[in-house]
């Protein structure tokens, strides 16, 4: 094998993921979104198959793979239409986070569901006054004796609805210190003092966005992941895979637009030629394949040096395809409406919900100008500018 192509291992999960999610496809998903489902139905047909935990450890229910792998999974669901968002979520931060710091309890409690697609685990992180900078998170857990008492609020919160936990950090005061200090807490959705409201939004997805208010909620002592103690380092393990999912994400967006403008242009006839025939069509799609295979190349980077245990690499290498991924997404997904014409915003050829789709890229889970901030001072190491 080449350094520069993925395993047979790898290109076999990828083909045999792209035949489940064809049996969906596009109009499954747009149908969940637009009636108000949910794709539970795909979901547990991914995590049936194996597919769903594929980087989390075979003792604890995955695949024993790495995060190329779920990333694999990922790019090839959104590249059949179904980019299902808490992909990125569930298995690749929480399954992350709670299989490198969590105990043996935790994980053998959290792990298993996760992978099977039983236990979705959302993630919340973004308070409205924080955003992007985690330092200012205001949503705090104080001791009670042998529990904890959460009370904060936070802001672009994905799938409360469908998932049973959430793992909210918070700021909690060090005795010995008296600093603050990140922690991390398996909240149960349906716990007493907590609440979620649902984000109006123009994105077409069956996947909600929400706030979420915690008010004297009450936790177990055992509710805490890892060491009370790990910090940031705990934190951050789930945002390089959080990013390189998010890359696959968008990946596998462009390709599915890249597609549908690909077939559409060969058949689709002006004047007696088929309109890919032309220059003004072709070249910027063939321009787009150019990106988006940069931006695959880039992912796969980022996903083997994350797993050769390369944090440093691994975020400046995530943060890059991350970037590259979401401008090649938004650049394809403008390019397929362009090449349908006026049928490229009927609801019948499916392609102008991409453009909100692929525009998320840009601003979540991180936005590009906080990756050029963090390219601008660790890559060329220029002064910070915040």
């Amino acid at each position: 094998m080449s350094a520069f192509t993925e395993s047979e291992e790898r290109l076999a999960l990828r083909r045999e993921v792209a035949k489940l999610a064809a049996t969906y496809g596009r109009e499954y998903f747009t149908r969940c979104a637009r009636e108000g489902e949910k794709t539970t139905d795909l979901w547990l047909a991914i995590g049936k198959a194996g597919f769903l935990g594929a980087n989390v450890s075979e003792q604890y229910g995955g695949g024993g793979g790495g995060i190329g792998d779920v990333a694999a999974v990922c790019e090839e669901l959104a590249a059949q239409g179904c980019p299902l968002l808490m992909m990125v979520v569930s298995p690749a931060i929480c399954g992350t986070v709670i299989e490198r710091f969590g105990t043996e309890e935790q994980k053998h409690r959290w792990l298993p569901g996760i992978c099977d697609g039983t236990s979705t685990m959302a993630f919340a992180i973004t308070e409205p006054d924080a955003g992007t900078n985690t330092h200012n998170i205001t949503t705090t857990g104080r001791r009670d004796g042998d529990e904890w008492v959460l009370n904060g609020r936070k802001v672009w919160i994905s799938g409360i609805d469908e998932a049973d936990h959430v793992l909210v950090v918070a700021r909690v005061g060090d005795d010995r210190t008296g600093r603050v200090k990140p922690v991390l807490f398996v909240v149960p959705t349906d716990a007493p003092g907590f609440e979620a409201t649902a984000i109006p939004m123009e994105i077409v997805s069956p996947e909600k966005q929400f706030q979420v208010y915690l008010d004297d909620v009450r936790l177990p002592a055992d509710a805490v992941v890892g060491d009370e103690d790990g910090g940031l380092v705990q934190l951050f393990a789930g945002l390089n895979p959080e990013r390189i999912m998010a890359a696959s994400f968008s990946t596998g967006l462009a390709r599915f637009a890249l597609d549908r403008a690909t077939a559409y242009v060969k058949e689709r006839e002006v004047w007696g030629t088929p309109i890919g025939a032309h220059q003004g069509i072709a070249h910027p799609l063939a321009q787009s394949k150019i990106e988006i295979e940069l931006a695959r190349l880039m992912t796969q980077k980022a996903a083997a040096l994350y797993d050769s245990g390369d944090d440093a690499g691994a975020g400046e290498a995530a943060n890059m395809a991350k970037y590259a991924a979401a401008e090649a997404a938004c650049d394809a997904a403008d390019r397929a409406v362009q090449s349908h014409g006026g049928n490229g915003i009927t609801q019948e050829y499916g392609v102008a919900g991409l453009l909100v789709a692929a525009r998320a890229g840009r601003i979540a889970p991180v936005s590009r100008e906080m990756i050029l901030n963090f390219v601008g001072m660790h890559s060329l190491g220029l002064p910070k500018s915040y």
